[in-house]
């Protein structure tokens, strides 16, 4: 459920901590922690909050979309899984969607459709709808990520999220 100041207020209670304040602490622990596991239950947290609009300008003020921007860049598949759905729930937001794109995002969105783990493809396929406009058009449809999205859409047969998102994605912004 979308939050808002009075929703939150009672939330939180009298002895609560605030939004601001808990995912500062999260970010801090990611930066902290010295294993994997933790790491990917922090930015799966992390990437939680990231559907809500009430946390936007928090997520944008303690740099977590360039956090998710970082965790596409590592080996390790959950941390790019999360990353990617921590963009994916963000970007649709405009002030997100800048982030993002200004700090080379859509390049490493792009690799995660070749991921072999299916939420990471969902994720960037959903963000990628989003992020392409007429400003980023020209890096987002290039011939070879059409082709693997259209390869997507014709593959109802094997993954119908993968179907029905690149047939989104292909009805919105490639003529065809």
């Amino acid at each position: 459920m979308f939050t808002n100041e009075r929703r939150q207020a009672e939330r939180t209670g009298k002895y609560g901590t605030p939004r601001l304040q808990h995912l500062q602490e999260l970010v801090t622990q990611f930066q902290q922690a010295t294993d994997e596991e933790s790491k990917e239950k922090i930015v799966a947290h992390l990437a939680n909050f990231a559907y809500d609009p009430y946390n936007y300008n928090f997520l944008r003020q303690l740099n977590v979309l360039e956090l998710f921007l970082d965790c596409l860049t590592e080996p390790n598949e959950k941390l790019i899984e999360f990353g990617a759905g921590g963009i994916c729930n963000a970007c649709v937001d405009p002030a997100n969607a800048a982030v993002i794109t200004q700090c080379d995002g859509i390049s490493l969105i792009i690799q995660c459709l070749s991921s072999p783990v299916r939420n990471t493809v969902n994720s960037a396929l959903g963000a990628l709808y989003y992020l392409c406009t007429p400003v980023t058009k020209e890096e987002i449809l290039k011939p070879e990520v059409v082709e693997l999205v259209r390869r997507y859409a014709a593959a109802e047969a094997v993954n119908m999220n993968f179907s029905n998102l690149a047939k989104a994605f292909l009805d919105k912004h490639v003529s065809p």
